[in-house]
């Protein structure tokens, strides 16, 4: 393969919003103003494979710092296969910068082409449970119960909801919407999997790596002053800092012996998002030599305590056990990898899976199970979860 890399300004004045390159059928990754979005596929490649096959391909680039690069998901269970998709035509924004590579002569016209507008439908729509809420609850409370015998430090109970509707849904218009309300969250788009993550698992650029772990979550209700209570009151919690902690410790001792050093926050601090607010701990450290590739540390990572639990391999036992459905692709990881190893990659929550035909949509919540949990709480913290996808999918 030969992939070209040239300024955006090279072939147009107009700077393209990223979700509408992406449109229905495109991959998408960003956060705020950076991130890339792509059209076509040049090639699909395992994701342990992705960094060789990318360091193989003759690049053409008068951009400093460009490379190559393949866009995907990591499933939850360790260890699961991946494909991640290199894209004919990807657009980049970083750094006040954007770029343009193309692979084997793709058609940028074609992609940079404005998509036509989604349109706007009310479809009816159906919400079904995945798996009945009673089973949910004796799930919570099975690994509540596996927490309070010293089996288990913590595990995180999830439960999947269903959308189905009457017409395909556009998944170009759940892009907008996502960007409309959650644009400091990492959102995604690639191969049916759609999303907003608020949480960071690991950043490889250069030398440098960043995670900001989340555990520990509230509601926000849009009032001011309760939302600043609440949030009070999640930092005093001590279940909430007791499954904070979990996380933190086991993300620190993972990333440890690859770094020359590590720093993190002392206290946890508060991650909002338009409807929860969450418990998050930012760290940095520095890359021993030879470094890991980012698709190295997801590995390393992916799923953390979390999504997972703690310890990881009794945790998934448990949840494979009690939970009552497959996981797939949430609770896992979502993002890119180039040519260098650098990549950046999010947690795979506050995410749907749409059908083929787009006509329906898996939904997937969870939450951390310590000794204090409550499953009625639980439920209700599910509940908040979904909003962040619901919101964006369920509109006229």
């Amino acid at each position: 393969m030969r992939a070209v890399t040239r300024p955006l300004s090279e072939f147009t004045d107009r700077v393209p919003d990223l979700n509408d390159v992406a449109a229905d059928d495109g991959v998408l990754f960003v956060r705020g103003g950076s991130g890339l979005a792509g059209r076509g596929i040049a090639r699909r490649v395992g994701a342990d494979a992705a960094v060789d096959l990318l360091g193989s391909i003759d690049h053409d680039s008068t951009i400093e710092s460009a490379a190559p690069l393949a866009v995907g998901s990591v499933p939850f269970r360790p260890g699961s296969a991946s494909d991640l998709i290199i894209p004919a035509v990807t657009i980049v924004k970083r750094d006040d910068r954007i770029w343009v590579t193309a692979i084997d002569g793709a058609d940028v016209d074609a992609v940079l082409a404005p998509p036509p507008e989604p349109l706007p439908v009310a479809p009816q729509w159906t919400i079904g449970q995945g798996v009945a809420v009673g089973h949910y609850l004796a799930a919570v409370a099975a690994a509540r119960d596996a927490v309070r015998n010293g089996d288990l430090v913590k595990a995180v109970i999830a439960r999947p909801v269903d959308v189905t509707a009457a017409a395909p849904i556009s998944i170009h218009a759940v892009l907008r919407r996502l960007k409309a309300t959650f644009s400091s969250s990492y959102r995604f788009s690639v191969d049916g999997f759609v999303g907003a993550s608020p949480e960071l698992l690991v950043d490889v650029d250069g030398a440098v790596v960043r995670s900001h772990p989340l555990a520990g979550t509230t509601p926000r209700t849009g009032d001011v002053d309760n939302d600043a209570r609440l949030a009070s009151e999640l930092q005093a919690s001590a279940k909430n800092q007791i499954e904070h902690r979990v996380v933190i410790d086991d993300v620190h001792d993972r990333l440890l012996p690859f770094v020359s050093y590590l720093d993190w926050e002392p206290e946890p601090s508060i991650v909002t998002v338009a409807n929860v607010q969450h418990l998050g701990t930012r760290m940095e450290g520095l890359l021993s030599q030879p470094s890991p590739t980012a698709i190295d540390l997801v590995r390393l990572l992916c799923p953390t305590p979390a999504l997972g639990g703690h310890p990881r391999t009794a945790a998934i036992s448990l949840i494979e056990r009690v939970e009552g459905f497959e996981r797939g692709r949430y609770g896992g990881a979502v993002g890119w990898v180039d040519a260098g190893g650098n990549g950046t990659w999010a947690v795979a929550i506050r995410c749907a899976e749409f059908s083929e035909d787009r006509r329906a949509a898996r939904l997937v919540a969870g939450g951390g199970i310590v000794a204090d949990s409550e499953p009625l709480a639980e439920l209700a913290e599910t509940q908040a979860k979904f909003q962040a996808m619901l919101s964006a999918i369920i509109r006229p």
